[in-house]
């Protein structure tokens, strides 16, 4: 089921960038032209990239250690959010050149223009660094560029630290859905409005 998990300041900023040499997506350069590369935990760069195949043992693991066991995901239902039509997995790794470490990860799907988040997670060391922000905003700039106007997520109705991190990133709270956690936890579905371009004169 999806989930979301509290997330991290929403100030620092991060460059986006790919690995794919062939070019850069259109909202990878958006982006890109919009944000600083920042340092993570005083010191380490950052970068957000496309998931590849190789990630999915190390973010399933991430995924048990941010959240408890009503809320983690097993492996086929990571497997499966992941490759839901129109969903997207984008990974936020240092950019130490000794060592590329995994420090977070956003999967999210558009589907008849609108957008889902699925879930967030980032490492407890890679908290406040703005990680969580950035990861967030890649997913907002490629589900807009697929056509989404809005985006919606859900979070459980005890985190209150998430609560008011999506509302710091203009999410409002749409409604409650009781017992959306494994029927025992209720959670909060928001929204967000989506910009869209300015059509030239």
């Amino acid at each position: 089921m999806p989930q979301i998990v509290l997330l991290i300041d929403a100030d620092a900023q991060v460059e986006v960038t790919e690995k794919n040499d062939a070019g850069i997506p259109a909202f990878f350069a958006r982006i890109s032209r919009d944000l600083r590369l920042t340092r993570y935990n005083g010191g380490v760069h950052f970068r957000i990239r496309n998931f590849e195949k190789v990630d999915f043992d190390v973010l399933w693991r991430i995924d048990q250690v941010c959240f408890d066991l009503q809320l983690a995901y097993s492996r086929p239902e990571l497997a499966f959010y992941m490759r839901r039509p129109g969903a997207f997995t984008l990974v936020a790794e240092s950019g130490a050149a000794a060592s590329h470490r995994v420090l977070g990860f956003i999967v999210a799907e558009g589907r008849r223009g609108a957008g889902h988040i699925i879930t967030i997670d980032v490492v407890e060391g890679g908290r406040r660094a703005g990680i969580g922000s950035a990861l967030l905003r890649a997913a907002e700039e490629r589900l807009l560029s697929a056509g989404a106007t809005a985006v919606a997520l859900e979070t459980p109705v005890n985190n209150l630290a998430a609560i008011r991190f999506y509302k710091h990133m203009g999410y409002f709270v749409e409604k409650t859905v009781a017992g959306y956690y494994s029927g025992r936890l209720d959670a909060l579905v928001m929204t967000k409005e989506l910009r869209q371009p300015v059509a030239n004169p």
